[in-house]
């Protein structure tokens, strides 16, 4: 399935616009210098630029003098992007939209028309973005990172579910490196500043007994949003929020990808041993932590007690019974 193909994604004349204006911000360029570049009529220029400022890109001119750009845009453009991965897996198979439901949904329906390992679908904004157990992630257009790779592993399924903690720590190094803050990791899958979560994992996959056909990573990203809305402004952040200033998108997001791609090969490599004592390496939640499990049928308190070989946090109850969660919510107890 190519990109022109698929519904909604980011034109590719359009995001070749942006592309020619970002390269030259501040500078005017003409509209038949646009036009011949990017292989379009001056008029349908015109119409690009009015598609870009609804977008939120702000475009300054008109078609008499030129158009240009009074700051870069923090967009993901696929051209850009693969720029930077040049080399990389995940520099060849780029699917950017700048409004989608949910990067999952759409590499789900990839993952079963064929696309290859690798492919990487990014959204500005998404309006049903996904977390666990059903959630909705919140996805403010431009603000934060919402993007969705295609894994075709040779793991047993019973493996698969340690790619959300190897995702996790991925994001963990890359937000740390640009950012310079303290990141904590809470089992399985969520990533806390300060005791607020500021990103998250989830991965959905397609198997047979025995093997994986392919997997699906979303990783959602609190990057510059300013504040949120009602109840999540006492249990979110983000990287600005905690900071007090902006990252780019891009730097972000190519450093996270690059994490991502030697992480994977290390796991693809070593096994369930390296991801296990990494996440306990970095993660507060891990070991000697209070914490109250709740599954839907039962709730209890108990403390960490690191985790088992395949990944699964131990959890040694009040009344000395040690458990192991396979599914459920973990918070601490406070």
């Amino acid at each position: 399935m190519t990109q022109d193909t698929l519904p909604g994604t980011t034109d590719r004349r359009l995001a070749a616009l942006l592309t020619l204006l970002a390269e030259n911000a501040t500078i005017v360029i003409s509209g038949a210098r646009i036009a011949k570049e990017i292989g379009v009529s001056r008029s349908t220029v015109w119409r690009r630029v009015q598609r870009l400022r609804e977008l939120g890109v702000k475009v300054k001119g008109q078609p008499a003098t030129g158009y240009f750009l009074e700051q870069v845009p923090d967009i993901l453009t696929p051209d850009m992007l693969r720029h930077h991965l040049k080399g990389s897996l995940f520099g060849k198979h780029i699917h950017h939209f700048f409004k989608t439901d949910s990067t999952n949904r759409v590499s789900l329906e990839l993952g079963h028309a064929g696309e290859p390992e690798g492919t990487v679908v990014l959204a500005e904004e998404q309006t049903a973005g996904r977390g666990r157990a059903g959630r909705a992630w919140l996805s403010e257009r431009a603000a934060g990172i919402y993007v969705t790779l295609l894994l075709r592993p040779r793991l047993a399924p019973v493996q698969a579910p340690l790619l959300t903690m190897m995702a996790g720590l991925s994001v963990h190094a890359a937000a740390e490196a640009v950012t310079g803050l303290n990141v904590d990791l809470k089992w399985p899958n969520d990533l806390l500043i300060s005791g607020k979560k500021a990103g998250g994992i989830l991965t959905e996959m397609h198997a047979e007994p025995g093997q994986v056909r392919f997997v699906i990573v979303g990783i959602g990203l609190n990057v510059n949003q300013e504040k949120f809305p009602g109840e999540l402004a006492s249990t979110a952040t983000s990287l600005r929020m905690e900071s007090g200033r902006r990252h780019s998108r891009m730097e972000l997001l190519v450093r996270l990808l690059r994490e991502f791609e030697s992480d994977y090969n290390r796991f693809l490599r070593e096994g369930v041993s390296g991801v296990v004592e990494r996440f306990e390496t970095v993660s507060s939640y891990a070991r000697g932590k209070r914490v109250r499990v709740s599954n839907g049928s039962e709730s209890y308190v108990g403390t960490t007690a690191g985790l088992g070989p395949e990944g699964l946090l131990q959890v040694e109850r009040e009344d000395g019974r040690l458990m192991t969660v396979i599914a459920g919510d973990v918070a601490e107890a406070r």
